[in-house]
Formats: structure tokens, sequence, C-alpha cells
């Protein structure tokens, strides 16, 4: 349940980061998009008052949610990134800064906030990287209210029949379209290598449980290249 040393994933998405969002659509061929907007219906469904959304990064989550969420529900978006915070500042000013809606500093495996503090916790394609996934879910069992819920977007296994299309894509062609687009080789080359080795759905599942979080269930979506978990805490 560990990935790279946190310092190395700072640096690697602190080069990215300019290009982060362009470099994401058009390597998922716009599905990033897509998969992000589900995610935001699922937490929409749940209308809670208070949303932490965890490796925020350039914010493309918290910014849907204030679109489908009440004014006055108080979205957070957290991350340990200075330079992806500076990008979803950045797109927030665009955009007016939205009311209720703001961007912290903060490293998932020691959140910033008391125990019980949210109806509802996002983190999309971020879980994979948490230094050490054991500790970083405590915490946000912590933080999370009793019958409020987790909600995952995170890659996957996928289908057997896309497998000899995929992996050749994300182990081959993906590093050098990411090197054509940002000039980071090696940035995609570790997402290719950190998506191979991170568990498929019942392997997450059976983390998320392990973790304490109750009512696991999940959805793949695209050929189980991503999928969606949702969790509850009782």
């Amino acid at each position: 349940m560990t990935a790279p040393r946190a310092e190395a994933v700072e640096r690697t998405f602190a080069g990215i980061a300019p290009r982060y969002d362009l470099a994401n659509h058009l390597l998922s061929f716009g599905m990033d998009y897509l998969w992000r907007r589900r995610l935001g219906r699922q937490v929409a469904a749940m209308n809670p008052s208070r949303v932490l959304d965890l490796a925020t990064g350039s914010g493309d989550v918290a910014f849907f949610l204030r679109e489908v969420l009440p004014l006055e529900t108080e979205i957070i978006g957290l991350d340990f990134c200075q330079p992806m915070l500076d990008q979803a500042k950045r797109k927030a000013a665009s955009k007016g800064s939205p009311a209720n809606l703001r961007f912290l500093r903060g490293d998932c495996m020691e959140l910033p906030f008391e125990d019980a503090s949210f109806e509802a916790l996002t983190i999309a394609f971020g879980l994979r990287n948490v230094e050490d996934r054991e500790r970083g879910l405590a915490e946000m069992l912590r933080v999370l209210r009793p019958d409020g819920d987790l909600v995952v977007l995170e890659f996957s296994q996928p289908a057997f029949w896309l497998r000899p299309f995929y992996y050749p894509y994300l182990r081959g062609c993906l590093p050098v379209l990411a090197w054509l687009l940002t000039r980071d080789r090696k940035a995609y080359q570790y997402l290719g290598s950190s998506i191979s080795g991170f568990p498929d759905r019942s392997g997450l599942a059976d983390e998320l449980s392990a973790a304490g979080f109750a009512k696991v269930r999940s959805t793949a979506l695209t050929g189980s290249i991503v999928a969606i978990h949702q969790a509850g805490k009782e």
C-alpha cells in the first residue's frame, strides 16, 4: 500500500503543472473530463453540506462540484503540490472566484482538519500517489462524518480484451506523446508504472474495507480502465 516518496511525486507534478490539464485531456482522448463529471454527479446525489476534494490538482473536480452543488455547500480543494494549487487558483480567478470554494495546501497523510469534519470526500487519480495508502485512508476515515461517503475515482486494471492494446499504449506510446506535450517523459513513465502496479477494483475495495470503511461498492468505467469506489462511515 505504498507509492514513491511524497517528495518525488511532488517534484513530478510540479514539473508538469503548466500543461497538466492539456496533457490529461489529450492523452485520455477526452475521457478524463467525462470520468470526473461522473464522480461529481455521484457526489451531488449525496447533497453534502461540506466537501473535501483531496489531491485536487488543478481543481477540475472541485470546480465541477461547485457547478452542481448548492452555493451554500462548502468545497475545499487540498493538494500538497504548490504549483498545481497555483493552477487551481488561477482558474478560480478566471471564473470570478466562485463562492464557498477555496484551495489549501496539505497532505493526505496528515489532514489539517478535526475529526468528522466533512460529509463527503473525493479523490480523483490521486490515491495511487499517496506514499502510505493505509495511513492516508485512516486520515480520510477520521475526517469523514458518520453516514458520510468517500468517493474515489482511480485507474484500475482493464478488461482482458483491452489489455493487448492498453498496456502497450500505457508503457510505450503514452510517455512519448507526453514528452511531445510536456517535455517531461519521466513523469508519464511514472504514471504508467503507477497504474500498472495499482490494485484492481476488487483489491482496492478490500483495502477500503480493511481501513474501516463500510458499504464499499464500485463501478467500472470504460472497459474497467478506471473505476469509481464509494465507501461509507458508520
